[in-house]
């Protein structure tokens, strides 16, 4: 039978993590392509003590009943408290809503705010999968500038008045895919532009916790004066990624906005998960994040030592200070979208990064994520793809 498939969906291409996944299920291959947290952060034994007394201790209706769309109380009052130790914001419950994951404030940024040919400036790289939402919703990216101190902020203004933009997309700390941190002061000129332009922002803050060394840069949250911005921090690389727990923060007429685009997506996110990340906050956070830290900076080194090592002196890239990822080119016409499954033949992956820019251009460029391999992984995997480069 053929298929008639809406004009939304027909010319999207599935995400190209999900297609590597699914090729990395053959087994043996070292896998630098993903984002997963690594398997040895996962708070195995404090989920296990929370799932085993929660419904005792909150019932079974607060357990297995649907909840109000915006979000459980218990757990809001638990997030504005982490929001206002961890990042600086303060926010009221008016100004929270409770998501499945930090993906779906993308996905309800596109659907409140994006009609067909809209444009949505993007960082250039950007995280691949918001290109794929944007084009879902009938939008067009347009990639913006980018250095080591965030946006090229004469371009970002250009491209404003060029395009009017629904909204800007960036991830100002510890950057998908690059790394990056945007500076203090570039932080605040993009709050200023866009404030007087009036174009909204969605900040995506999901590796800002997992910071090596380096002192704590405020979100850009925090420079808003005129209500653009709209934050979005999610749990799952710091708890765990399956709760599928995240939250926006906005102006209350965007959150009204967010809360219907829920009601006709899921309803509400879980309430058993809701209650384990506000058990989590409350009591098991700080020191869990004294615990994962050290283990992703020991996987950060080690990966860097060994580009030292074993990659040619013509691939440049940068040291990040947190997160999960190291990004960098090679010098020259490389094309390494084209040389991707010969690597995966000899058993390593990495993600291309042309699969980060809208126009798809950066084939010199790709990812290596550090967080979910072993110490003793990343040498072998590392060592493979200098010698292959080498060649």
């Amino acid at each position: 039978m053929e298929y008639n498939i809406s004009d939304k969906l027909k010319n999207v291409h599935g995400s190209a993590i999900r297609e590597i996944f699914d090729l990395l299920k053959r087994g043996n291959i070292i896998s630098f392509a993903g984002g997963m947290p690594a398997s040895v952060t996962l708070p195995e034994k404090q989920i296990n003590a929370i799932l085993q007394n929660i419904i005792s201790k909150y019932g079974v209706i607060e357990c297995l009943q649907y909840e109000s769309t915006q979000g459980k109380a218990l757990l809001l009052e638990q997030i504005k408290t982490f929001l206002l130790e961890y990042k600086s914001i303060s926010a009221e419950l008016q100004n929270m809503i409770v998501l499945a994951g930090g993906q779906q404030g993308i996905e309800f940024m596109c659907k409140a705010f994006l009609n067909k040919g809209d444009v949505v400036l993007v960082e250039n790289p950007t995280y691949l999968s918001v290109l794929q939402i944007i084009q879902t919703y009938e939008g067009k990216a347009v990639g913006v500038h980018s250095g080591s101190e965030g946006l090229d902020i004469a371009d970002l203004e250009r491209k404003i008045k060029e395009h009017k933009p629904k909204f800007l997309y960036v991830v100002p700390t510890f950057s998908n895919p690059t790394g990056g941190t945007y500076s203090l002061e570039n932080r605040q000129k993009i709050a200023e532009i866009t404030a007087q332009h009036g174009v909204m922002i969605l900040e995506d803050d999901p590796y800002s916790q997992i910071r090596f060394e380096g002192e704590t840069v405020p979100p850009l949250k925090s420079f808003d004066k005129a209500g653009n911005v709209v934050y979005v921090a999610s749990f799952s690389k710091i708890i765990a990624p399956s709760l599928r727990i995240a939250v926006a923060v906005a102006d209350p007429a965007v959150i009204g906005r967010f809360v219907i685009a829920k009601q006709s997506t899921d309803v509400c996110a879980p309430s058993i998960s809701q209650l384990v990340v506000a058990e989590f906050l409350k009591n098991n956070l700080t020191e869990h994040l004294k615990n994962i830290i050290p283990i992703y900076k020991e996987k950060r080194d080690q990966m860097v030592k060994c580009i030292e090592e074993y990659f040619p002196k013509s691939f440049i890239y940068d040291v990040p200070h947190g997160g999960m990822f190291v990004w960098g080119h090679f010098e020259g016409e490389r094309d390494l979208l084209a040389t991707f499954k010969e690597v995966v033949d000899l058993g390593v992956a990495y993600l291309p990064g042309s699969h980060f820019f809208p126009d798809g251009s950066g084939k010199n460029t790709m990812r290596l994520n550090f967080s979910n391999a072993t110490l003793e992984q990343i040498e072998k995997g590392v060592k493979i793809l200098g010698e292959y480069f080498n060649r």
